[in-house]
C-alpha cells in the first residue's frame, strides 16, 4: 500500500494569522521560507555579540542614511518571510511600522553563520537572489571570513567575493560604505 503525503504551503497571510491568533508567539524562533515554517536554531552568545557589534558599527557608520533592522522579517513574496540577522534598509518615515520591508527596500542583508552556514547558503541565499536583493554578506564566524554575494540572476548570486580577516569590504549597494573585517569579529 502506498501512502500519499500532502504538504500544505503557508502564505505570509496564513503566517500572520498564526501570530495574531497566538499559534505562533514572538518567542517562537521560526521563519517562513518557500511556504514552510522552519524552526531556527538557538542563538549562541558569540552570534549575539557579533549582531550587537555590527548593529553599533553600522549605526555609527551609516547614521540617518539607512535603517538597521535586527532579526526582523522581510517579505520576499507571498510564501517567504525570512528574518535576516541584520538588514540595512532604505530610510522610511514610518520606520516600517505600516508594512514589512520588501526586496525593494533592502540595501544590504547580513547573515551571521556559526552553526547555520549550510542553512544560510543553501536555503536563504537562493531566496534572496530570486527576490533580486542586490547584496548579501554571509559572516562565517568559524573561518572569520565574510562572503559577499552580489549580482543576483536566475535564483543565484553570480558573484562571490570572500573577504579574509583584516581585509576591507565595500558594499556595492551603499555608496561609500566600507569596513575592515577585523571590526566584525
Amino acid at each position: 500500500m502506498t501512502i500519499s503525503v500532502t504538504r500544505r504551503q503557508f502564505t505570509v497571510h496564513d503566517y500572520a494569522r498564526m501570530r495574531e491568533s497566538g499559534i505562533l508567539t514572538e518567542d517562537d524562533r521560526v521563519e517562513l521560507l518557500d511556504g514552510e515554517i522552519l524552526v531556527m536554531s538557538p542563538i549562541e552568545p558569540l552570534h549575539i555579540g557579533i549582531v550587537n557589534k555590527l548593529n553599533w558599527l553600522l549605526g555609527s557608520l551609516l547614521g540617518a542614511k539607512a535603517i538597521i533592522s535586527i532579526q526582523n522579517p522581510i517579505r520576499l513574496n507571498d510564501y517567504s518571510e525570512p528574518q535576516p540577522d541584520l538588514a540595512i534598509l532604505s530610510p522610511r518615515d514610518d520606520f516600517y511600522a505600516a508594512a514589512l520591508p520588501t526586496p525593494d527596500d533592502v540595501l544590504l542583508l547580513i547573515e551571521i553563520a556559526d552553526s547555520s552556514i549550510d542553512y544560510d547558503r543553501d536555503e536563504k541565499l537562493p531566496l534572496y537572489a530570486s527576490a533580486l536583493i542586490g547584496e548579501v554578506w554571509l559572516v562565517d564566524v568559524k573561518k572569520q571570513v565574510v562572503e559577499q554575494y552580489t549580482q543576483p540572476a536566475q535564483g543565484q548570486y553570480t558573484r562571490l567575493h570572500k573577504v579574509l580577516y583584516g581585509s576591507s569590504i565595500a558594499a556595492t549597494t551603499i555608496q561609500g560604505f566600507e569596513l575592515t573585517t577585523d571590526r566584525v569579529f
